[in-house]
């Protein structure tokens, strides 16, 4: 009784764990389809979801009919085995011959089908979780759209291989696996079966139906092994092992032509195997199976090694010609550098300020401000609360007044974890603070007297300086919007801070998931493990739950399929805040292209998303139309995308070329911009990406940003440009800089302008070195060290004006005890001059205008006035006058010394003038 208790007691716990778990399934099942449904993205939910679950059970059921056929032929032979078993145990023990004579029947009861079955189905939900990628290579291979062009050696289009490819390469994969697993557990079936204790019995034991059965899986193994010797014809394409990457020399003369003779064999062999099932001669396929394996020796090492040691190596140059050059224009092709302009600039001396009041417009958007230290200056001056964060600072451009504007600006997200203690309750943080307020912007090249930036948008509510419009500025979708908020309850949200007191509102938008039943909140207190939102009596019918606020998170969610820039950017459009995030599409199985890192070796920024700051709508925008495979994601989930033509002028207007993109771009164009396959050999003309000077560290120069105008084009035809220049590698010489359009009709465009080899052109490290070789300005900043702050040195921004070439470096003041960065110098430095002065203007009339440069140590104090030897002078003075009034005191000699003690005070008095004149100064 109790074993039958214990039992049905085991039967109920397991029912309710299989009901517990499919529970909180069909919870989270549920809330994912009612986030897509709610956001009309629901057949493309179902698509991803029922592809990826229909292939695992799909896959599984294969795997589990195939074991289960093969397992049901060893039947016959395994009960054929126990039946022997029992009449040979006749003479045994009663107790032994009845348990056998027992597990017979039950094997005779037909019980041995439902074992096969189980195994099989084992099997078979064991190999359906493979692969999460199936899905995605599955419906590219059905919706693939051609390249139009071929790779070089075997002439298919390039969609072959990023599309087909990987299908086959799966298909193929998966049946050797499924025929291996197979072979072994019918091999061990038979050998139990058959009585066989070592190998020299198999030929005499085994009967004809195990080696007929296993001769037929064989004979299949080998046909897919044939295929795998086709498909790595293909795969040659990615070899890593000439000098350049993709199919060399050896690999197109040698391994190639292995390949090819081992795919005829290994046919040949199958074959055989196959005819063995009716000739019972098997000397055939024995010398077959020894051809194939010496075969396989011989071509998968000893030939290649010969090819490559005694005809590559001494000719390689020659030898590799031809495939360098493959690899050059295929991964100039899949990384867009192909279409790139390259132009020379030459550099000319002879700027003058008139140049500059015509460049006007690009001189007043240069930028000064550094995103990083700015990032702390906007915290300090407009995080106004303690529970509101800036998480980075975005470079963008609007039209304001009339004119073209660079600025800098950051969203006042909220943070609920920097609430204090008392107000971390579940009502605070799900339905009291449910979203961020407003932005502050700034123009790049702006200061006020205390070294701060002017703001075009700031304080809360905002307060706007010029045209600009912004009518509403909430933000609950955001970079750091991290969990589910329930808006549109009987409690008000707060809003913003107004004086000593809080403004609050009701949530009126259609972002979120309506909650309008009690079904839908016992639904989502299931998945959120959280009974408050079903016994909350604020939450009603008309309330809202809003989840995947993380804008990362949200476009991942919709097309996880697409790659993602790592800095989405906060855009003003129609009165109104959007999130602009570039999505790439990405391959790694582009013919004879380098990969780089992680990306793969192909990659485009096909699609802008744009994310309502307010609602949470997303829009992905196709902009790159020729792209294969944009095209094919397009025919696949029609519903998510939208063509480029249809977004906004508004927005179209903010786009821009995407940092992460021009940063490969730029890192591969270092090496391949040599096209001659003899240069790029010898890495003759390797170029590097400069270092510069931040902080007191040497970091990689990164992309930025500018508002200019290309040498070639009119001073009027302002555009926003990211920019980056070269130096050759080994020196500090610039030799060259490239330029990503991102306005109108040119948005996309690369543009590369080279120096002439035989003109000097500073690099950044070069003017890097040489302000720090300057004395005046290296004891500067030495002075500013040594009184408790911290200089930064920002961005050194290159910039092209007139054919002529700027470097501007800002300088920043930090104190120890502040976390607010002061702009308090600019360095400017054209030709062989190096100037510093308070503003851009004071170093640009420096060095073009009628002003002597002026000499400085300190804001607002003239090192004419106050020079830092001066300060070391006097210091050393009052060392002396202090080691002779010790020496007077040794001989009894007191009237000198109090005329020491006298001369002291003046030396010591003057150092504390010096020293109160500073302070003013670093003050004002």
């Amino acid at each position: 009784m109790k074993n039958r208790f214990r039992y049905l007691l085991s039967i109920v716990v397991v029912i309710i764990i299989i009901a517990l778990i499919a529970l909180f399934a069909g919870a989270n099942f549920f809330t994912e389809w009612a986030w897509f449904n709610h956001l009309g993205y629901l057949k493309a939910f179902l698509l991803m979801f029922f592809s990826n679950f229909g292939l695992r059970i799909l896959i599984g059921l294969i795997f589990a009919v195939f074991v289960f056929v093969n397992l049901f032929f060893t039947k016959k032979l395994f009960i054929k085995y126990f039946e022997a078993e029992s009449i040979e145990s006749e003479n045994v023990e009663t107790l032994f011959k009845e348990e056998s004579q027992g597990f017979l029947n039950w094997l005779n009861k037909k019980k041995l089908n439902w074992i096969y079955i189980l195994i099989s189905l084992i099997l078979g939900f064991l190999f359906s979780s493979v692969s999460s990628e199936l899905w995605k290579i599955v419906l590219k291979f059905f919706n693939q759209t051609p390249f139009g062009n071929t790779d070089p050696i075997f002439g298919k289009d390039i969609s072959f291989y990023v599309f087909s490819l990987p299908f086959y390469s799966f298909i193929k994969e998966m049946g050797m696996v499924l025929i291996v697993l197979t072979i072994i557990v019918v091999g061990i079936i038979y050998f139990i079966a058959s009585g066989i204790s070592s190998f020299s019995d198999v030929k005499v034991k085994l009967s004809n139906r195990a080696k007929s059965h296993i001769t037929v899986l064989l004979s299949a193994f080998l046909l897919l092994k044939a295929w795998d010797y086709r498909l790595a014809m293909y795969e040659l394409l990615y070899s890593p092992r000439g000098v350049a990457f993709g199919a060399s020399y050896t690999d197109v003369n040698a391994n190639l032509l292995g390949l090819r003779i081992l795919f005829i064999i290994a046919i040949a062999v199958a074959a055989g195997l196959l005819v063995s099932l009716f000739r019972k001669n098997y000397k055939l396929l024995a010398w077959g199976l020894g051809i194939w394996i010496v075969t396989s020796l011989v071509f998968g090492a000893v030939y290649p090694g010969f090819v490559q040691r005694f005809q590559v190596e001494p000719n390689e140059i020659e030898r590799e010609r031809e495939y360098i050059s493959h690899n050059i224009n295929m991964t100039l092709e899949a990384y867009d550098l192909n279409d790139l302009t390259s132009k020379s600039f030459q550099p000319q001396d002879g700027l003058t300020l008139e140049d500059l009041e015509e460049n006007d417009e690009i001189i007043s958007n240069i930028r000064l401000w550094d995103s990083r230290p700015l990032l702390s200056t906007y915290s300090q001056l407009q995080g106004l609360r303690q529970y509101y964060e800036f998480q980075n600072i975005d470079v963008d451009r609007y039209i304001i007044d009339g004119k073209y504007r660079q600025v800098m600006l950051s969203g006042r997200e909220l943070n609920k974890d920097l609430l204090s203690g008392q107000a971390q309750t579940w009502i605070n943080r799900k339905l009291k603070y449910t979203h961020g307020y407003g932005v502050a912007m700034s123009p790049v090249n702006r200061i006020n007297e205390q070294g701060l930036p002017e703001f075009f948008i700031k304080d809360i509510p905002p307060k706007i300086e010029g045209d600009l419009v912004l009518d509403d500025s909430s933000i609950y979708y955001g970079e750091i919007t991290d969990d589910y908020v329930i808006v549109n309850t009987d409690a008000t949200e707060f809003h913003y801070p107004q004086g000593d007191q809080n403004v609050y509102i009701n949530y009126s938008g259609t972002g979120g998931v309506e909650i309008s039943s009690f079904i839908k909140k016992a639904v989502y207190a299931l998945r959120y493990s959280e009974l408050k939102i079903l016994l909350n009596d604020g939450i009603n019918n008309d309330s809202r739950i809003m989840y995947y606020r993380n804008i990362k998170e949200r476009v991942r969610k919709v097309a996880p399929f697409l790659a993602y820039d790592s800095d989405p950017y906060l855009v003003i459009s129609q009165g109104r805040l959007f999130w602009i995030q570039d999505a790439y599409t990405t391959s790694d199985r582009y013919p004879y292209s380098q990969p780089f890192s992680n990306t793969g070796n192909y990659i485009r920024n096909s699609v802008k998303v744009v994310i309502d700051a307010y609602n949470g709508d997303m829009d992905f925008y196709v902009i790159d139309k020729q792209d294969p495979i944009a095209q094919t994601y397009q025919k696949i989930f029609p519903e998510i995308f939208i063509d480029g033509d249809q977004m906004p002028e508004s927005l179209r207007s903010h786009i821009r070329y995407p940092k992460d993109l021009f940063k490969i771009q730029s890192e591969l164009y270092s090496i391949y911009h040599m096209e001659n396959p003899q240069v790029f050999y010898n890495k003759e003309d390797l170029w590097n990406i400069p270092n510069e000077n931040y902080a007191g560290s040497t970091i990689k120069m990164e992309p930025y940003y500018i508002l200019s105008s290309l040498p070639d084009t009119k001073l009027q035809n302002l555009e926003y440009l990211l920019m980056m220049p070269f130096t050759p590698a080994n020196k500090n010489n610039m030799i060259a800089w490239m330029a990503g359009r991102s306005d109108g009709e040119n948005y996309g465009e690369l543009v590369l302008y080279e120096f002439p080899k035989d003109t000097l052109v500073y690099g950044p490290s070069q003017i890097e070195s040489r302000i720090d070789q300057d004395s005046q300005i290296s004891q500067l900043l030495s002075l500013w060290g040594q009184r408790g702050s911290r200089v930064i040195r920002g961005n050194l921004i290159v910039l092209p004006v007139a054919q002529s070439i700027l470097y501007i470096e800002p300088i920043y003041l930090q104190a120890e005890t502040s976390e607010l960065p002061e702009l308090k110098r600019v360095v400017l430095g054209y030709g062989g001059d190096i100037v510093i002065d308070i503003n851009l203007e004071g170093a640009l009339e420096q060095i073009f205008g009628e002003r002597e440069p002026k000499e400085v140590t300190s804001p607002e104090v003239q090192m004419g006035e106050i020079m830092p030897e001066d300060i070391s002078g006097l210091i050393s003075r009052a060392y002396e006058i202090y080691q002779e009034a010790q020496n007077y005191i040794k001989s009894g000699d007191w009237q000198n010394y109090g005329s020491k003690l006298d001369e002291l005070q003046q030396v010591l008095e003057e150092l504390n003038s010096m020293n109160e004149e500073i302070d003013q100064s670093m003050n004002q």
